[in-house]
């Protein structure tokens, strides 16, 4: 026993003495594979009923055990979800005393890609489980409402907080200036400026920065009561050549025949001034891009922006000032099996480098830690053979164990109360707040005739206002029976539709007994392949020729209303003729559809993008430049109130 030590536990272990010290003492105190294991963040999942998985997965991740006994890794995202929080909460307690039980005790940060929705990507978010449910991302930006974005966030902090996850992989603030874009269904859209605004809120309802925080008693600021952000994905992805996507090696390349670097970048300047603190590059390799990263206009590196010096290290640290965690997209260095296929790392630009030079080279870009990796022997390799020094893996390693500190990881956060996390997740009033959010966000572009106003919002970045909608709808009096706020107790066809789910109408089995029909339709797109590719809407905006002449079926029969969930824009030109009425959602499950539809919870949606007139404006336009398709459908801030005067006289 020291005098610096006078209970005989180490100097990192006492919470009274300021972070930089605790941190001192414990890197001191480590060898260089427990250093080497910081650097690595990969996938976990829950065994049954709360266990620890110990056996390796059905796709190919190694054992809980394994990552954190064996290769000192402590920290982990978390895959799907148990059925109840109480199992996910004693999860977390299980594999944190397995983290304890290690030479140093090193608290496992537990990390997750969005669950509060309805999208079901392995590679994007997951499905919300216990947890409340809200709109997208998208729907979030219809309402352009950025209390209601704080308010979701703190919804997340809290429920995650109550099962032990710190770290969210999210916000998502790239933007969707290709429509074609896989990706942008977890955007807040097309515009810079909201998207910056809005991501700002999200980082502040998860990290407890703001007026909702301050409103339950928090201080604002960042720490124990905080879900730290890693905002995504630096410098922007978005304009992506022919709107493919770069987890696959057709979609790598990274475009901008328009210039616009600088204008993607704009949202995560707002999100650094919001404090955000992680932040995830993209897998997109750049293609004759000239920018300037600090020192005026250059030519960037031809590599991914994981592998890329000159935007992490100059631009992001350098230029902007960013002194938080880098962490890498998933899968950079490693070849693996996924779904039972050969998933190649997306070592984009570095594709001929081994597994050893890629993370010689993500290292030297500026990276602090490997996203879906767990080969540390990589890091204490380079080490050892003199190419890396070791003073630059504790460099990052200092900023991933300060996290931890300020997080209250080693002190009265470790574990969560079980009994608790079943109260607090799904809790009524979250559950209802995102309910009505989902109705919120509900986007109504034409009420059953009214749609010759359809483009009428504003014009912007020079997009020609309006853009129109083809026709006029208007059936004479049969019309209004598709009208909105639509009359509960209407005999009502549905389709889209699980049993159950309608509620304040009388549910028919076919067109000819309705009074009314709802046709849920989702965006089209083109399959790209089995596996995890499904999981990605790429490819044509067009709908299919049969679900038109389905479309048109139906309401050749009673007045009808369409709803499309928009993932990502779509061409709804040919539903046009054909809808009586016409909303897109982002996210809404029907109850809450129905509470917007019959005006109980008014819908209050604009379109966060503009919506394309055809596939030969998509293919014409740049994918780097917002509003460049020409003569849009649908303009960015379309939509509809059901109470405004123009409705009811059209």
């Amino acid at each position: 026993m020291t005098a610096a030590e006078p209970t005989g536990e180490p100097r990192y272990l006492d919470p009274a003495l300021p972070v930089a010290e605790r941190v001192a003492d414990l890197l001191g105190r480590m060898t260089l594979a427990e250093k080497a294991g910081q650097m690595f963040q990969t996938m976990v999942e829950v065994g049954p009923d709360g266990t620890l998985a110990d056996e390796p997965s059905d796709h190919g991740m190694p054992g809980t055990s394994d990552l954190v006994l064996d290769r000192h890794l402590t920290h982990l995202n978390v895959l799907a979800a148990p059925p109840t929080a109480r199992e996910f909460a004693a999860w977390h307690n299980r594999l944190q005393r397995l983290a304890a039980g290690t030479r140093l005790g090193i608290p496992v940060t537990v990390a997750s890609d969005p669950r509060h929705s309805f999208t079901d990507n392995p590679g994007a978010a997951l499905l919300s489980g216990p947890f409340s449910q809200w709109p997208e991302t998208l729907g979030l930006a219809a309402t352009r409402d950025e209390r209601l974005v704080e308010e979701h966030g703190d919804a997340a902090r809290q429920e995650y907080l109550a099962v032990g996850i710190r770290t969210a992989l999210h916000p998502q603030v790239d933007l969707v200036t290709e429509p074609r874009w896989a990706r942008g269904g977890g955007t807040f859209g097309e515009d810079a400026d909201l998207t910056g605004r809005l991501g700002a809120a999200y980082v502040r309802g998860l990290q407890g920065g703001g007026d909702v925080a301050r409103a339950v008693g928090l201080d604002g600021v960042f720490g124990p009561d905080s879900v730290s952000t890693m905002t995504k994905h630096f410098p922007g992805g978005g304009p992506q050549l022919d709107g493919e996507d770069p987890h696959f090696a057709y979609g790598r390349e990274q475009v901008y025949p328009g210039e616009q670097f600088d204008l993607h970048l704009a949202p995560f300047k707002a999100l650094l001034a919001a404090g955000t603190r992680q932040m995830m590059p993209y897998y997109g390799m750049p293609v004759g891009l000239r920018a300037d990263l600090g020192t005026g206009p250059e030519d960037v590196e031809q590599v991914g922006f994981g592998f890329n010096r000159g935007v992490l290290t100059r631009l992001l640290r350098e230029h902007l000032g960013f002194d938080g965690i880098i962490c890498t997209d998933w899968g950079l260095v490693t070849d693996v099996e996924m779904f039972g296929l050969p998933f190649p790392a997306r070592a984009w630009g570095v594709e001929h480098l081994s597994p050893l030079d890629r993370v010689a080279k993500i290292l030297d870009a500026g990276a602090d830690q490997l996203g879906g990796e767990a080969c540390p022997e990589h890091v204490i390799e380079l080490v050892r053979s003199g190419r890396v020094p070791e003073a630059r893996v504790d460099a990052s390693v200092r900023r991933l164990l300060a996290e931890k500190f300020e997080l209250g990881l080693f002190d009265d956060r470790r574990y969560v109360d079980e009994d608790a996390a079943a109260v607090v997740v799904g809790r009524a009033d979250l559950v209802a707040a995102g309910r009505r959010a989902q109705s919120r966000s509900v986007t109504v572009l034409r009420n059953a005739g009214a749609g010759a106003r359809g483009g009428a919002a504003a014009a912007v970045g020079g997009a020609a206002v309006g853009g129109g909608v083809v026709g006029d709808h208007a059936r004479g009096g049969a019309a209004d029976a598709a009208r909105l706020p639509l009359t509960p107790g209407l005999r009502l066809y549905a389709e889209g539709v699980p049993d159950g789910e309608i509620d304040g109408f009388r549910r028919v089995g076919s067109p000819a007994e309705a009074d009314v029909a709802l046709l849920r339709l989702e965006a089209p797109y083109e399959e790209r392949g089995p596996g995890f590719e499904s999981f990605f809407h790429a490819g044509s905006l067009e709908f299919a020729d049969d679900v038109v002449a389905h479309v048109a079926e139906v309401s050749a029969q009673v007045p009808t209303v369409v709803d499309v969930h928009l993932d990502r824009p779509a061409v709804l030109t040919p539903l046009l003729p054909h809808a009586n009425t016409l909303v897109v959602t982002f996210g809404v499950g029907t109850p809450a559809l129905l509470d917007a539809l019959t005006g109980a919870v008014p819908p209050e949606g604009r379109l966060p993008f503009d919506l394309p007139r055809s596939t030969a404006a998509v293919e014409a336009s740049r994918s780097d430049v917002p509003f460049d398709t020409a003569n849009p459908l649908f303009c960015f801030g379309a939509g509809e109130s059901l109470d405004t005067e123009a409705n009811a006289a059209a």
